[in-house]
């Protein structure tokens, strides 16, 4: 498939920069295939939408501040740089590889001073990243970038407006508790306390995954044949216990509906052997369509960006004409897109391939 088949129009006033207040009063598109019928609800509604049995699958990763301004010594030709920093991947107990703006003003063997006596020389540079080797390890660091960073919001909101206080619990979910993430699985921001406990009181079971989001998931796609993209690469895991408590459900006959892209690309990489298995692992996984899902029954999702490879797993999903077709009407409706937007319930008529 072509890069341009999964293009489509987006007015630019449909990008939200704040999330719905409350979290469950954001839109929701439900999609049931095949037959594409189309209902506008809001996310406070799942309780009705969802069934005694369904298990939801939540990404549990919590969103680092990974945002860091620092500056770079004049080398004494003229002041110092300022250098913004937005690290990416864990590479070590002290050492992260980053995207760092201006990357021309930096070199291998420079050091980068951030806040709170925070330092990182950069050890090694190509042409996207930076690999910086931070003066502290391990949970000292972790507790230094908190202290010196902001929350990384993603790009398209940060060219429009600078994070702020509201970003620091906006831009965790309810399930947040493993840190890890450079990015929000968006998905999970939809959900409340009050949300979570209706929909135990109608049998809807949970599980949590753990899938560390880095920065790539905003890179986009630059080939024009789908099939040559290369995915980046996220650490991942699924439990002994998450695996039972999903293959239990869905003995039962319930449905497996992750909650994100991120927790569905945890469980199908955790199940390509065939059937889903305990999985603690980097995963590439590169969903499109003619993929055949082992686990999930259907997902629920934000709305994402054309030719994006996340709009190509919908896609995946539910059938690429019915996702433009549902885009279109989330577009003429008003929906919001994107991070702090809103979202879909995509429920495909047929079970997954091992249901």
């Amino acid at each position: 498939m072509k890069l341009s088949d999964f293009d489509f129009d987006l007015p630019e006033e449909l990008i939200a920069l704040r999330p719905a207040s409350p979290r469950d009063s954001a839109l929701l598109l439900v999609v049931r295939g095949p037959e594409g019928r189309l209902e506008d609800c809001r996310v406070s509604d799942l309780p009705e939408l969802l069934k005694s049995g369904d298990i939801l699958v939540a990404n549990d990763t919590r969103v680092i501040r990974a945002a860091l301004l620092g500056h770079r010594p004049s080398r004494g030709e003229g002041p110092d740089v300022e250098i913004e920093v937005n690290l990416n991947s864990r590479l070590s107990a002290s050492e992260w590889s980053a995207f760092a703006r201006p990357g021309k003003r930096l070199q291998a063997g420079d050091t980068v001073q951030f806040a709170c006596g925070l330092t990182a020389e950069v050890v090694a540079k190509s042409e996207a990243e930076v690999r910086l080797a931070f003066n502290r390890a391990s949970g000292e660091l972790d507790a230094a970038i908190e202290a010196a960073g902001v929350m990384p919001i993603p790009p398209y909101i940060a060219s429009k407006r600078t994070a702020d206080a509201n970003d620091t619990s906006d831009y965790q979910t309810f399930f947040a508790r493993e840190a890890g993430s450079v990015a929000a699985p968006t998905a999970g921001l939809h959900f409340t306390p009050g949300l979570m406990a209706r929909l135990a009181a109608t049998g809807v079971k949970r599980a949590d995954v753990t899938l560390h989001v880095n920065a790539g998931t905003f890179l986009p796609v630059k080939v024009d044949n789908v099939a040559e993209h290369r995915m980046h690469a996220e650490q991942a895991e699924i439990s002994v216990a998450a695996v039972d408590a999903i293959q239990a459900a869905r003995a039962a006959g319930g449905r497996c509906i992750p909650i994100g892209t991120t927790a569905l690309r945890t469980l199908e990489s955790a199940a390509a052997g065939g059937s889903l298995q305990a999985f603690n692992a980097s995963t590439s996984i590169f969903i499109t369509p003619g993929y055949r899902f082992r686990v999930a029954d259907g997902l629920m999702t934000n709305f994402h960006l054309p030719k994006s490879t996340l709009f190509m797993l919908v896609s995946a999903m539910m059938g690429l004409d019915l996702m433009k077709h549902a885009y279109a009407h989330a577009v003429e409706k008003g929906y919001r897109f994107f991070s702090y937007g809103d979202a879909c319930l995509l429920l495909p008529s047929q079970r997954s391939e091992h249901g």
